[in-house]
């Protein structure tokens, strides 16, 4: 089966010998799988990403979903791959058996959905947001919203969405102005205006089950006063069936440069009567619940990032092969035949600054899904608390560094291409309109920035900073005695101290109570946050490539030795970026408040 979606490679060293998967098989939850079994779903994944979501990419970007006489239009193929996709398991992998799933480890789900994000990022984002929803009533929702809702998106009969962002409101949550009056039978008749939408209506499934954030009538303002809704499209009955249509219309779709397979749409709750919607957790406590299925949908971005970049990267490469063009540098003679473009210094830098960033994008959001089962199934409260705390802490660097760097991966596929690059006829150009959406999907960088340096980096007195930081520290040590990988570990050191000195000016700023300029540049401390973050992982990477290719591990010394000339380049070429933005980070520069209005 030809694909390039993912090199296979990689996905095996990257699962079970960097971040040792087989280990989370000790767990009770994951008692019945072996290495075999996860193979084998990881196959199926392939399978299904290459054969169903595959082939019609292409399609739903030139025509994406239309609005027609109050119904959303799109090409049948989107159906049929979904409908594989229910029929194959694959929609609930990593749910428990009694809810149908496959109760497949968190780090080998996320990489069986990764590879249709790969594949066909729009027609997956159904999928995608359903389970998100879903697991949203598992964790808040009542045991009726569990059997009446969530069990039936589970199985793929019912779709999800989620239901902030308002037309006047934006990313502020806090001035969200849907109102939810209680009734007598203790639903509530939802009025509002919902806007960017995704997958908020189509034809795919039986039922639409959107998960509404919206204020009751006595709700303080801000963001405390912010409750949590189940409203469905039609309503559910207590045997499973549809009832009447509810209040929900669809106002319009929004056209987007990419993820256009996926509907957009805006929404009014409550043109009649007021929408029939269902309180799920506690009153004015809603955002809370809502950052279960926020948090998932931003790792979700993460890794759709990572492998829309991992795909370009492939695309790349093997038109870097194939294409010949030009000769060596030294060569004179016009009648010597050209060269493929991977035998030029630039093309190779680009192809290895590629793989760098998607190879590294991936170890990120792998280390994110290992850490998803520690919190839960670690063998002590201890082990669990910190892993859920540096969980926290990595959730907007898994969010927003891939949406940066995957993204510039795409950039240079398609300077590796030339023009043909941004024609149509080679995919490379949908991959990188594809991949734009996400530095903003589910928050942008600047708001990452902020919840990472505003919030994660001091909770619980900066325990998990410290212990992250202790994580890097100790991996340095070790490499430290291997002479391949000494100065690797060096330039990290220098990394993690640039970053401890501008953590503790910052801080210092803030306690004085110069909050706005402590927090002017979050979106740069992410950055550089975030290079010393994926500088360790490849130093990891590179540990365990050293030990592959002395015990002639079960990939080829090639691929062995590319990990370490692409840990080489990070440490040399990357992470010297880490010191740039450390300095100006130290200073606490507040350039950017001091600038009035009218002198832009």
């Amino acid at each position: 089966m030809q694909q390039r979606i993912i090199n296979p490679q990689d996905l095996a060293f990257q699962l079970f010998e960097l971040h040792r998967t087989e280990d989370v098989l000790n767990y009770d939850r994951y008692a019945d799988h072996s290495l075999e079994t996860l193979q084998a779903a990881l196959d199926l994944a392939l399978k299904v990403a290459a054969e169903e979501f595959a082939p019609h990419a292409r399609l739903v970007d030139e025509e994406e979903p239309t609005f027609e006489s109050g119904r959303v239009t799109m090409r049948p193929e989107v159906k049929k791959a979904l409908d594989v996709l229910r029929e194959t398991g694959l929609m609930a992998a990593g749910q428990s058996y009694e809810r149908g799933g496959m109760q497949l480890p968190a780090a080998v789900a996320q990489m069986c959905v990764g590879m249709l994000k790969g594949a066909n990022v729009g027609t997956q984002g159904y999928a995608g947001l359903t389970i998100a929803a879903a697991n949203l009533i598992l964790a808040h929702g009542s045991e009726e919203q569990k059997q009446r809702y969530a069990d039936h998106m589970l199985a793929g009969r019912f779709f999800g969405t989620m239901c902030l962002t308002e037309p006047h409101a934006g990313s502020s949550l806090g001035d969200l102005r849907t109102r939810a009056e209680p009734q007598d039978d203790g639903s509530y008749r939802l009025k509002g205006n919902k806007i960017y939408i995704s997958a908020g209506d189509h034809e795919l499934s039986e039922n639409i089950i959107h998960m509404v954030l919206a204020r009751l009538p006595d709700a303080p303002p801000g963001v405390k006063g912010i409750s949590l809704f189940l409203v469905p499209k039609s309503l559910v009955n207590e045997d499973g069936s549809l009832g009447e249509r509810n209040d929900v219309a669809l106002a319009g779709l929004i056209h987007k440069m990419g993820y256009r397979g996926t509907t957009s749409t805006m929404l009014n709750f409550g043109e009649k009567d007021g929408a029939v919607g269902y309180l799920v957790g506690e009153p004015h406590k809603g955002l809370a619940a809502m950052f279960h299925m926020m948090n998932e949908a931003r790792i979700g971005v993460g890794l759709g990032a990572v492998m829309l970049g991992y795909t370009g990267y492939l695309h790349a490469l093997e038109y870097a092969r194939e294409r010949r063009q030009g000769r060596p540098m030294g060569e004179k003679d016009p009648a010597t035949p050209q060269v493929p473009l991977i035998r030029h210094a630039d093309i190779r830098r680009m192809l290895l600054t590629q793989k760098a960033y998607v190879e590294g994008g991936l170890a990120l959001c792998l280390e994110g899904a290992r850490l998803v089962d520690e919190k839960k199934f670690a063998a002590s409260d201890t082990e669990r608390a910190e892993a859920a705390g540096v969980l926290d802490l990595l959730t907007p660097l898994i969010k927003s560094w891939p949406s940066q760097f995957c993204l510039e991966a795409n950039s240079l596929a398609i300077q590796v291409h030339g023009g043909y690059g941004y024609t149509r006829e080679y995919p490379v150009e949908q991959f990188y309109r594809d991949n734009r959406l996400n530095p903003i999907h589910e928050g942008t960088h600047g708001i990452q920035g902020l919840d990472l340096l505003g919030r994660k980096v001091i909770m619980a007195n900066g325990e998990y900073y410290n212990a992250l930081m202790g994580r890097i520290r100790r991996t340095i040590k070790e490499a430290r005695e291997v002479a391949e990988l000494k100065d690797s570990a060096e330039r990290l050191q220098v990394a993690i101290e640039q970053m401890a000195q501008a953590t503790d000016a910052i801080n210092k700023v803030r306690a004085s109570g110069e909050t706005e300029r402590a927090l002017a540049n979050a979106s740069l401390y992410l950055e550089a946050f975030g290079h010393t973050v994926v500088g360790w992982l490849w130093l990891r990477q590179a540990q365990v490539a050293l030990q592959g290719i002395a015990n002639s591990g079960p990939q080829t010394e090639e691929f062995y030795r590319g990990k370490l000339k692409a840990c080489d380049y990070f440490a040399r070429y990357e992470l010297p970026r880490v010191a740039s933005l450390a300095g100006l980070l130290a200073e606490v520069d507040g350039t950017a408040l001091n600038i009035a209005d009218a002198e832009f």
